[in-house]
């Protein structure tokens, strides 16, 4: 058993949970992609590298892996303009392309993206996200969706605070006063 950390309120979504929901999504992913030459996966950085590295090991079809990151909060709770720190390597036109995501909060990191990507032509565009806040924000796209959350801050499988708590192995609310002593 993985030690809790004081500073977690409450798991809300088990280990076991997510390891069965990605292996469920990978299934999909296989069946919907299995007539392409190959799938261009972007794993947005850093927050979907665990969601992306467990995902991509269930997949059958011939598929390359890239990162990008952007970055919207910096080591805030404030959401802000939406910046690219790394971008793909290869050119997307005329390639199947997944992007692969942490979290949908407000909707609009997951927007810009989209929309960029779009604009180098894919052939295809989907998305998957790990979990998505049930929240008023940006209505955007999520094609491969693992688990649908409250509105609150959340850590681990990826995803941090102040780049803490990303390696815890399930998804955790964090206690409040934690992050609005700031």
């Amino acid at each position: 058993m993985y030690p809790t950390p004081p500073e977690i309120e409450r798991i809300l979504v088990t280990s076991e949970q997510i390891e069965q929901r990605v292996a469920e999504l990978a299934q999909q992913i296989n069946q919907d992609y299995a007539t392409v030459e190959r799938l261009y996966i972007i794993g947005i950085l850093k927050g979907a590298f665990i969601f992306l590295a467990d995902l991509t090991r269930h997949l059958t079809i011939p598929h390359a892996v890239d990162f990008m990151a952007l970055s919207s909060y910096g080591k805030t709770t404030v959401s802000g303009a939406v910046r690219i720190l790394m971008d793909v390597r290869e050119p997307l036109e005329g390639q199947h392309v997944l992007i692969v995501e942490d979290i949908v909060d407000s909707g609009h990191t997951l927007n810009y993206l989209t929309h960029l990507i779009h604009n180098r032509r894919p052939a295809s565009l989907r998305t998957c996200v790990l979990v998505r806040k049930q929240r008023n924000g940006i209505n955007v796209t999520v094609d491969y969706l693992g688990f649908t959350i409250p509105d609150v801050w959340v850590v681990g499988y990826g995803l941090d605070y102040a780049d803490r708590f990303r390696t815890l192995p399930y998804v955790a609310e964090l206690k409040r006063e934690v992050y609005s002593q700031k």
